[in-house]
C-alpha cells in the first residue's frame, strides 16, 4: 500500500462538508466511488489513472494530479473550497450590511 502513497496529501471536502486528507490512490479512489456528482470526462479519465496507478507504481503522482484537477474542477478541494465560502460570507454580510445601511439612511 506505501508503494501507492502520494507525495503530498490532497486536500478535499467529503461527505457533508468535513475536510479529508486523501494520501494514496486508494483514498483517491474511495473518495470517486463515492462521488454521487455527473461522470464526467474529468471523472472518467481520474478513475482510469487510479487504475492505472494501482496496477502499476510509476503513475501514482499522474493519478495525483488528476485527483488534484478533478477536486479542483468539482469544488470540493479544500483550500479553494475555503476561499470561496470565505467569499461568499464576506459577499453577504456586505450585502446585508448595505441593506441595513439603506434602511437606516432612509429612516
Amino acid at each position: 500500500m506505501s508503494a501507492h502513497r502520494f507525495s503530498s496529501p490532497v486536500h478535499v471536502f467529503v461527505g457533508l462538508g468535513f475536510p479529508h486528507a486523501v494520501s494514496s490512490v486508494q483514498e483517491a479512489r474511495q473518495v470517486l466511488d463515492e462521488w454521487t456528482g455527473r461522470h464526467s470526462s474529468k471523472y472518467m479519465a481520474t478513475v482510469a489513472l487510479c487504475k492505472s496507478a494501482l496496477a502499476r507504481k510509476e503513475d501514482v503522482e499522474a493519478a495525483r494530479i488528476a485527483f488534484e484537477a478533478f477536486a479542483l474542477a468539482h469544488g470540493i478541494l479544500a483550500p479553494d473550497a475555503i476561499e470561496l465560502a470565505i467569499a461568499r460570507a464576506a459577499d453577504e454580510w456586505m450585502t446585508a450590511y448595505n441593506m441595513r445601511s439603506d434602511v437606516l439612511a432612509d429612516g
